[in-house]
């Protein structure tokens, strides 16, 4: 992704405030995401065809993770090894995602449409995040 497409989607072209605008959407999102599987475990763990206590164990994990993740985004030069380690996060959940679909679950056809969503929204905030990354380094180098 160039310079110009990542300055686009993050209406700046300071690399510093990109990374902290991808990182806050990340926050926003996973946060949001976490709290509807927080409040409302049973009736979207039957839509999705999950199990209420998997919901709501990974609403508590995802409220967590996009307030550690938002903690991150507040700070004017997030460190790039945390940043890493958010773009690794990701690419982890990601990867078990995609297992769990194939390997253990067995959602609805709902659930199975919103595990791949999920996926590709939360592989396009690692490949925003290490993109805008770069872009910092190679702006300070």
């Amino acid at each position: 992704m160039s310079a110009t497409q990542l300055a686009a989607l993050a209406r700046t072209d300071d690399p510093h405030t990109m990374l902290r605008r991808f990182l806050a959407l990340d926050a926003a999102v996973t946060g949001a995401n976490g709290l509807v599987h927080l409040l409302g475990s049973g009736p979207v763990g039957r839509f999705l065809g999950v199990d209420s206590g998997l919901l709501l164990g990974l609403g508590a994990f995802l409220a967590a993770y996009g307030a550690v993740v938002g903690v991150l985004a507040s700070r004017g030069r997030p460190p790039a090894l945390a940043v890493r380690a958010v773009v690794e996060a990701n690419l982890l959940w990601v990867a078990l995602s995609c297992a769990a679909l194939g390997l253990w679950l067995s959602p609805s056809t709902a659930g199975a449409v919103w595990t791949v969503l999920q996926a590709i929204t939360v592989a396009g905030f690692a490949l925003l995040q290490y993109a805008a990354l770069r872009a910092r380094q190679g702006n300070s180098a």
